[in-house]
């Protein structure tokens, strides 16, 4: 704005018109160069102006009362006049969008009558006359239009032929866009639209002449000077008018080239002679501003011209988009009746777009209420955005968002589409048109959604912005956020920290961020949201923090966590992992042992961990205590103390297994075992009703015929064990022959083999242990069981090296014998 002003200024020091100096106008507005002319015969003069309350850019039209003076006789001075400024009064009444605004009202001088309007860029026909006098040629030919729309900028590959320079007075150049020719002559439908059925009147003028282009990019009907009311109830009804004449100036008639043929010929018009002008309008357009009709303001000339309009329409209609090409052929039939009416014309599939409807309700936003308003902004506009060029974004949709960014209640819809042209805008352009906007807005109050939306966004801005004005205007509004005591707002400022983090400095991280983010924390310790953002920013800036941060700030933060949540335990465990690899940080025993494991060890029951959250918690309690551990022994060893190693006292290391202990073997000479029974326990009650056939052969009864019965059955002295661990069975035990004749072999006696106890037998009982076993009759050693893993172990050449006397004949045999039953008839019968 200020660059604006200060042009406008240096064009009042030059370019201000002498015949305003009296016009009291200029008390209003400071009035700079002349930029264009409009109106019947383009009468008006306008210039490009600021309001000097508040700034505000507009347009000054001024009309010359001496044009009036030269050319008309004086008693048809007056008439003029009348109609000039009964043009300005109905304007400033009607006050419809689609009509040229007026924002203030005709002011008077002793030469001049002007008023101001919304900004001006050109009138329609200052634009065509452009294109008329620079056709595009391609080999010399007529003009070929680059493109399927009219008044584009050529294309490159084609060879332009520019017509001797001699343009008329204020030819603009300005080229469309294709859908800015589809909104603008949708924008003239409209107008007529409300003359025809609100106004009730007949424009009776439409050409180029009264159609403004705003700097906006929108076209506004003007010149109501020669509008005639509709009286009867039927607007197609016809009214008398009078036919153009040469006796009569051509400043106070219609513009013959564009009347319809039923004025000049019956004298008659209605609504539908408005819709002939359209037409021919739109050709001119597509014509590259040259009309269809040039009479040269002789109705001889215009008679013989409509004679051939249909051949000249059939010309020019290839150039004329094909959605539109229909309607224009009737538009132009010399009979009214084929003519569409303002109230069929729109429903055309050429004007049936989304960016169009956006744009339409752009125009009128400002007669909606606030809930229309935010319906359009959050939906409809942001759907349309897409396929709006970036030309008619900064010219058309941003200075009506400018507008609402100063309304508090819809200034968060507002705030999306915003975004989104800030996304979309490059450097410059977010440098000339948002960053004004934004500045002012930042430093302004604005509602909690408002504020929510630009957090949530800042990145966005940022990005776009220099590292300077990142630093002055968009970090004091996030800084001022995390003191906020609304939910939403701390969330969001927290969303934008994790954002924009890589923007913020160390300086701002370490002396603000990190009190402000713990702070927030202190007040929101059971908010799992928050927590899990405050996490996820110590996660992205650990490797930016030193020693004292992480002691003073990061650890008491994560202390006041309460930690429940399974995902926020598995963050914080991750979280110490990674202090505790940095060396830098230095993490003393005395914080593990006090703080940090006797927060975390409660969750090693928490029953909603799974597998992998439980073990990566595990294995940092491990790594804590190999800390403390190695730490605490060194500090003994300098103080002359050792301790043994913890490996052993780590159950959940599998250090204490019963599966890894290994037993010392437990070796029986002379035994052979040739198969293993079962041990469960219907087994062993079916053996024991052989027990006696048992006892029997070790007494030497001579009953006992069947050695396979013979069985060694060791009680167990553990009731309490299982009775696969306390019945051992090893079937089919037999004595050697050779060792039957042993010297001290008989039963009981103190001479022979030592006394030995059985493993599972209590401290309180000794027994004769038998040694020198084997099968009586020579029979082979039969498989051991996998249960009795020490039987598997044994050999007879250990044994016979520890006991080298117990290896005898057969002849000894029977003493041997006499000896092992009866310290087996003491064991069945619990004998000591």
């Amino acid at each position: 704005m200020s660059a604006i002003i200060s042009k406008l200024k240096c064009g009042v020091s030059t370019n201000t018109p002498p015949s305003l100096e009296n016009n009291p106008i200029i008390q209003y507005f400071e009035v700079g160069k002349e930029c264009c002319t409009a109106g019947p015969g383009l009468v008006w003069r306008v210039h490009d102006a600021y309001r000097k309350s508040d700034g505000k850019e507009c347009s000054v039209f001024v009309f010359d009362k001496r044009i009036a003076e030269k050319l008309f006789k004086p008693k048809r001075k007056e008439t003029m006049l009348e109609r000039i400024r009964y043009c300005v009064i109905q304007l400033e009444k009607m006050r419809n969008p689609r009509m040229l605004q007026i924002i203030h009202s005709l002011e008077e001088g002793t030469h001049t009558i002007a008023f101001a309007s919304e900004s001006v860029l050109a009138s329609l026909h200052n634009i065509l006359s452009w294109h008329e006098s620079n056709p595009v040629l391609t080999g010399g030919q007529a003009p070929v239009m680059p493109h399927p729309m009219s008044l584009g900028p050529p294309s490159s590959h084609h060879q332009l032929q520019q017509a001797p320079p001699q343009r008329p007075p204020f030819a603009r150049e300005y080229y469309f866009i294709d859908i800015e020719l589809r909104y603008g002559l949708l924008q003239i439908i409209e107008a007529l639209h409300f003359l025809h059925y609100t106004a009730r009147q007949v424009h009776r003028n439409v050409c180029p002449q009264v159609i403004i282009v705003t700097k906006r990019g929108t076209w506004k009907l003007f010149g109501l000077e020669f509008v005639e009311d509709i009286i009867s109830s039927d607007p197609i009804e016809m009214i008398a008018v009078p036919p153009w004449s040469i006796k009569v100036a051509k400043l106070c008639q219609p513009n013959l080239d564009f009347l319809a043929p039923e004025v000049q010929t019956n004298g008659q018009c209605n609504i539908l002679s408005d819709m002939f002008s359209l037409g021919l309008v739109i050709c001119a357009v597509f014509n590259s501003g040259k009309p269809l009709l040039q009479a040269n303001n002789n109705p001889m000339l215009y008679m013989k011209q409509i004679e051939y309009l249909d051949q000249q329409v059939n010309a020019v209609l290839p150039r004329v988009p094909c959605g539109l090409q229909e309607a224009v052929q009737r538009l132009l039939s010399r009979d009214p009746h084929p003519r569409p009416s303002t109230q069929l014309l729109p429903l055309i599939k050429y004007f049936n777009e989304p960016a169009i409807q956006a744009m339409q309700f752009l125009d009128v936003i400002t007669m909606k209420d606030p809930q229309q308003k935010i319906n359009f902004y959050l939906v409809a506009l942001m759907d349309a955005l897409p396929y709006i060029p970036k030309k008619l974004r900064w010219q058309h949709v941003w200075p009506a968002l400018q507008l609402e960014v100063r309304t508090a209640e819809v200034l968060y819809a507002v705030m999306q589409p915003i975004v989104w042209l800030t996304n979309e805008a490059t450097p410059d352009e977010f440098s000339q048109y948002v960053l004004p906007t934004l500045k002012n807005l930042m430093s302004s109050p604005k509602s909690t959604q408002a504020l929510v939306t630009i957090l949530e966004n800042l990145h966005v801005i940022i990005k776009k912005c220099q590292r300077d004005e990142a630093q002055t205007d968009a970090m004091p509004l996030l800084f001022a956020a995390l003191d906020n005591n609304t939910n939403q707002i701390q969330t969001a400022s927290l969303i934008a920290i994790l954002n924009v983090i890589d923007h913020i400095n160390d300086d701002a991280l370490h002396n603000i961020v990190l009190g402000k983010v713990k702070i927030m924390l202190e007040k929101n310790q059971c908010d799992v949201k928050i927590i899990s953002l405050i996490l996820g920013f110590y996660e992205k800036v650990l490797t930016r923090l030193e020693r004292n941060h992480v002691l003073e700030l990061v650890i008491p933060t994560l202390l006041l966590m309460r930690l429940s949540d399974p995902d926020i335990i598995n963050r914080v465990v991750k979280l110490y992992k990674s202090i505790l690899m940095e060396r830098k940080f230095g993490l003393t025993t005395n914080v593990m042992a006090t703080k940090m494991i006797p927060s975390l060890a409660p969750q090693t029951v928490n029953p909603a961990l799974n597998a992998d959250q439980f073990t990566n918690l595990m294995e940092i309690l491990y790594d804590m205590l190999d800390n403390i551990d190695h730490n605490q022994r060194y500090k003994l060893k300098m103080d002359g103390l050792t301790l043994p190693s913890p490996e052993r006292h780590r159950p959940l290391r599998h250090q204490m297994s019963t599966d890894n202990m290994n037993a010392p073997p437990f070796n029986i000479p002379n035994l052979r075992v040739e198969q293993r029974k079962t041990s469960s326990a219907e087994d062993m009650a079916r053996k024991n009703s052989v027990s006696t056939g048992i006892g029997q052969w070790f007494f030497g009864s001579s009953n006992s015929t069947n050695n396979d019965n013979n069985f060694l059955r060791v009680g167990s002295a553990f009731p309490n064990r299982r009775l696969s661990d306390n019945t051992l069975m090893t079937p089919k035990i037999r004595i050697a022959p050779s060792c039957a004749s042993s010297p001290g072999g008989t039963p009981g006696g103190n001479s022979g083999l030592p006394t030995r106890r059985h493993s599972s037998i209590g401290p309180q009982e000794r027994r004769g242990s038998a040694v020198n076993l084997s099968p009586p009759t020579g029979g082979s050693m039969p498989n051991t069981s996998s249960s009795v893993p020490f039987l598997l172990t044994s050999s007879m050449q250990s044994i016979r090296s520890r006991r080298p006397s117990a290896c005898i004949t057969g002849s000894q045999g029977s003493g041997i014998l006499q000896q092992l039953s009866s310290g087996m008839y003491q064991l069945f019968s619990g004998r000591t």
